[in-house]
């Protein structure tokens, strides 16, 4: 996914706990820990907000853009010269 989460780098420069900013934001640690890994599909602005607030940061200083480096395919058939076997 080309959307990046760094709440673990805010983590370690505040120098908390996923439990300690789960308990303060006031959403559950297994939540906090789908946000944090990337796996969420979507976070309301409230959340992001109280993650910002807690955090004392900006929105951008918790998600950011990367463009998806596209799939390399793999062609059946061929060997590593590129001739048929």
């Amino acid at each position: 996914m080309p959307i990046v989460v760094d709440i673990d780098v805010m983590l370690a420069r505040r120098k908390m706990s996923v439990g300690e900013l789960a308990d303060r934001v006031g959403i559950t640690p297994a939540n906090l820990a789908v946000l944090k890994n990337g796996r969420a599909k979507a976070v309301r602005f409230t959340t992001l907000a109280a993650l910002c607030k807690v955090l004392e940061c900006q929105p951008g200083d918790l998600l950011r853009w990367e463009p998806e480096t596209p799939a390399r395919t793999v062609t059946s058939g061929t060997s590593s010269t590129g001739r048929d076997a």
